[in-house]
């Protein structure tokens, strides 16, 4: 089992920028992040292998987002740039013991999210 810790929420102008992070207690698993907004399902967001050599990411956030990770530290990134209003949600971090991709039902283990909330 792993745990899963995200930090690095907050508030933010539109066009701006956040770093999330997620903090495992263990590196041997992909990951990915989700994110939530209100009255809204949970959907994917960046996932990346175990090495970190391949990513993959949902349309609207290609070019804006970018997820990486540092196995020595065992922590899950997700650099966010040219936020929208409609970026804001609660973002979760979660961990697969396979290759999960943007599956929701693929993943494992969840953290308790982080908020996001960009303001125009």
């Amino acid at each position: 089992q792993v745990q899963l810790v995200e930090s690095g929420g907050g508030l933010v102008q539109a066009g701006g920028s956040l770093r999330l992070s997620c903090a495992a207690s263990s590196s041997s698993y992909s990951m990915g992040w989700f994110r939530q907004a209100p009255g809204k399902e949970r959907e994917f967001v960046a996932a990346v292998t175990r090495s970190g050599a391949s990513t993959v990411y949902a349309d609207f956030v290609k070019g804006r987002f970018t997820i990486s990770r540092d196995n020595a530290k065992n922590t899950l990134y997700l650099q966010m740039n040219s936020l929208k209003p409609e970026d804001t949600a609660v973002y979760y971090c979660a961990a697969s013991q396979r290759w999960a991709g943007g599956s929701l039902t693929g993943y494992d283990y969840w953290g308790q999210g982080t908020q996001v909330t960009v303001s125009s």
